[in-house]
């Protein structure tokens, strides 16, 4: 019968909690993933899983403990920990017992699609909200999430949990500054459109032509002057109420479903 890990000293627990520090993430090359659909997805996705982490006792009998058991017999490693363990590794209310070690290190630009609708992000800072934003991109179909300059880490615990598994079916890349994010734009044909409250033209009444990058700035500065004035176009979001802007990853939903589904 396999082992079942009950120690919080064991090796592997110590290092799921090491990998709560972004600095370990990018020594290692891999991230921690929480929760059956999530690590569903990578697995479908061919991700790279590293191990998968499972609680039998949490998962019996459950489609996942049966997914478990495959992708162990085709050579995966899975380490088992008691209930009672997992519980206090895992950051989800009613931990359901399913989590794994993913590889997951951000390419450049040179092999990210060039095609359709994709977002920008430049030095976003809260991991919650570059979550939603892949998923959302990957529910209204665009084509990836480019970061830019110095952004938070789409693999940190938050972003990946508030990506719901999205983390592994949407193209991610970054880029370190804006001048080599607007050369690869100019060089690919991409239409740059940059996103601001005191633009001229309303997003609803401006067209778009393909492929096109919607970029969007941090959640408290928004976008440089310079970003703004290299932009093809700038277009805002209307707001009638008293609000002074919108959420970040709101807004990115919003300018996403516009363009791929007017």
């Amino acid at each position: 019968m396999a082992e079942v890990i009950t120690s919080a000293a064991n090796p592997l627990v110590k290092r799921v909690r090491l990998l709560a520090d972004r600095r370990h993430r990018r020594r290692e090359g891999v991230f921690f993933v929480d929760g059956v659909q999530p690590v569903w997805r990578a697995v479908e996705a061919g991700a790279g899983v590293e191990t998968l982490i499972v609680a039998p006792d949490l998962l019996a009998g459950s489609p996942a403990m049966r997914m478990v058991e495959e992708q162990e017999a085709r050579g995966t490693r899975v380490a088992r920990l008691s209930g009672e363990l997992f519980l206090r590794i895992s950051e989800r209310d009613g931990a359901p017992g399913l989590a794994a070690i993913v590889q997951g290190r951000l390419g450049g630009l040179d092999t990210f699609p060039v095609d359709g609708v994709f977002v920008a992000l430049h030095e976003v800072g809260n991991p919650g909200n570059l979550g939603t934003i892949i998923r959302t991109a990957d529910a209204a179909g665009a084509a990836g999430v480019v970061l830019i300059g110095d952004t938070t880490d789409p693999f940190a615990p938050s972003a990946v949990k508030a990506s719901m598994g999205s983390l592994f079916a949407v193209d991610l890349a970054h880029t370190p500054t804006l001048d080599a994010f607007f050369g690869w734009a100019a060089g690919h044909g991409v239409t740059v459109v940059a996103t601001s409250g005191r633009a001229e033209d309303e997003h609803w009444s401006t067209a778009y032509p393909r492929p096109v990058a919607v970029l969007l700035g941090s959640e408290g500065n928004g976008l440089p002057a310079d970003a703004l004035a290299r932009a093809d176009r700038r277009v805002r979001i209307p707001m009638v109420g008293t609000a002074e802007s919108l959420n970040l990853a709101v807004a990115a939903a919003l300018l996403l479903y516009e363009l791929n589904h007017p």
